[in-house]
């Protein structure tokens, strides 16, 4: 315990110190993080391997922002967003995602591998580009509405992609025992996106209804956790993001 609360403290110490800085130059804050992460650890040398064990508190950050982005968005809006959403949003995917895997090919790698490649090089962090928008005002204009709609089609793009990748593991593999997990993994993950979408849809409101009975902000904030964290166990289990 010692041990993780000191390498908290160093972790809040280089980010204190090192996002006024770039804030301060005009960098912006995420510049700030990464300087204050490469600071600390490959330069000096202040936090090693532990880091993995506080990793997984980080990436809750990261998960309750995109909670909060599912919260502030309706159906309605995104009809309102559907030339922006597909067509932006699609022909970013669609061309990055053709470029990198030509790309790959062009290196050697087999199809399934280059695929893999252009899959995950073709989206990029909603977190980062979200905290960048806002804190340059941006968020609200013409050009921060089309950064959010691409944002958010890789973000909802993510869900038929990564039920791909187990199947790409397939092509060109010696053994065929392999094939009918990789099947298996694209349909429980279909299954359980599935499943977060149907009750998010039908449960979460009964639910609500009845923890607003006990008139205890506490016990809402704990739902609303509780939610978050279901949701990224289940898909932990499927070494899904």
């Amino acid at each position: 315990m010692q041990s993780i609360l000191l390498q908290i403290t160093i972790y809040l110490a280089a980010a204190v110190v090192a996002v006024p800085i770039s804030q301060r130059f005009g960098f912006g804050s995420v510049l700030g993080y990464l300087t204050a992460g490469v600071v600390i650890g490959p330069a000096f040398g202040l936090v090693g391997s532990e880091t993995k064990d506080l990793q997984h508190f980080a990436e809750y950050g990261v998960v309750l922002m995109l909670f909060l982005i599912g919260l502030e968005l309706r159906p309605r809006t995104l009809w309102d967003m559907r030339g922006r959403l597909l067509g932006l949003g699609g022909l970013q995917v669609g061309l990055t995602l053709a470029a990198i895997t030509a790309a790959a090919l062009a290196f050697g790698l087999p199809m399934n591998q280059s695929l893999t490649v252009g899959i995950v090089l073709c989206l990029s962090s909603t977190a980062i580009v979200m905290q960048t928008l806002q804190e340059k005002k941006l968020s609200r204009d013409e050009g921060g509405r089309a950064s959010f709609a691409v944002l958010l089609f890789q973000d909802m793009a993510v869900i038929p992609l990564l039920a791909v990748i187990p199947l790409l593991s397939l092509t060109g593999t010696a053994e065929p025992e392999t094939g009918p997990t990789g099947a298996l993994k694209a349909l429980l993950v279909v299954g359980v996106v599935a499943g977060v979408i149907l009750g998010g849809r039908f449960l979460t409101h009964p639910m609500y209804r009845f923890i607003s009975m006990s008139r205890l902000p506490e016990i809402q904030t704990a739902a609303a956790l509780l939610i978050v964290v279901a949701i990224s166990t289940a898909l932990g289990h499927l070494d899904l993001s």
